[in-house]
């Protein structure tokens, strides 16, 4: 993902999975339901109901101000898969979050506090042997071009709500979800109407599909993004066959126990190393 706006929004992912690189995320888009599903609902007053819930959904859910929150993100290419799985609790209001988080076999303790991220990976030192890694989102997001907010709130991460297609909005039915009823739709969002849309577009194509699980107070108990991601070609750069040109990515987040206490500190100064020239280096090699 070598766009400025993918970047950024692989920096809110990478953010909860250990420093996996933005290249890609994904999987097969399986997932195993904690619930049953009835059959699906249709006509034009269901579905206006559906896009006016769904587009809501981000709102109420952040409204909550924190929430414990489980994170999965597969990565598929050149036949292998890669899986993180990150679990945490999430400061809506102020962007904060502590999570554990464990990818490609490796433990990785995360905290994201004032618009920092900061990083302990388990058996690893850092410069100067120091635990920890930090690195300053908001100056990345600058660089980027996009809001700070964007990056350490997942829950308001997606501008998805605002571009979501009317007439693509399905009722599936409802499931329960750790022992909460919940409402599932289909959604289909307009890339064009992200921001960075046109670059988006070469990458992923016109429309993103993506589930979300509500409520009854309309609020997010899980979203289920499937995306494939085309790599070299997209960016007008050479192929090689150093990276993977097509990456299968699904990302499937869950919110329970809304209005938990979340205890975000940032660790002792003398045990982080500072990332963040390398971060924006990296960043400029990819725009």
């Amino acid at each position: 993902m070598r766009s400025k706006r993918m970047t950024a929004g692989a920096i809110a992912v990478a953010a909860v999975t250990g420093s996996v690189a933005l290249t890609g995320c994904g999987g097969d888009g399986d997932s195993e339901e904690k619930g049953t599903s009835s059959s699906a609902s249709s006509g034009a007053g269901a579905r206006e109901e559906g896009t006016a819930a769904v587009r809501t959904a981000y709102d109420r859910t952040a409204e909550a101000e924190t929430a414990r929150m489980e994170i999965e993100v597969k990565a598929a290419a050149d036949g292998r898969t890669m899986t993180s799985n990150g679990r945490g609790t999430l400061d809506m209001a102020e962007g904060d979050s502590v999570m554990t988080v464990t990818a490609e076999g490796k433990r990785v303790e995360q905290r994201v506090v004032d618009q920092v991220l900061y990083q302990k990976m388990e058996g690893q030192k850092a410069q100067g042997g120091r635990s920890w890694v930090k690195i300053d989102l908001e100056k990345v997001a600058d660089q980027q071009g996009v809001n700070p907010q964007q990056i350490g709130d997942p829950a308001q991460s997606a501008a998805y709500a605002k571009a979501i297609a009317d007439k693509e909005v399905t009722k599936v039915g409802t499931e329960r979800i750790d022992g909460v009823d919940t409402t599932r739709y289909k959604v289909t969002v307009d890339v064009a109407e992200l921001p960075g849309g046109a670059q988006l577009r070469r990458q992923i194509g016109p429309a993103l599909p993506m589930e979300v699980w509500l409520d009854d107070q309309g609020r997010l108990r899980r979203q289920q993004v499937d995306m494939t991601v085309k790599a070299s070609a997209a960016d007008g750069q050479p192929e090689s066959g150093a990276s993977p040109q097509q990456v299968e990515v699904s990302t499937r987040m869950e919110f329970s126990d809304f209005g938990t206490e979340v205890d975000a500190e940032a660790p002792p100064a003398k045990q982080v190393a500072d990332m963040t020239d390398e971060a924006l280096q990296g960043g400029r090699k990819q725009s």
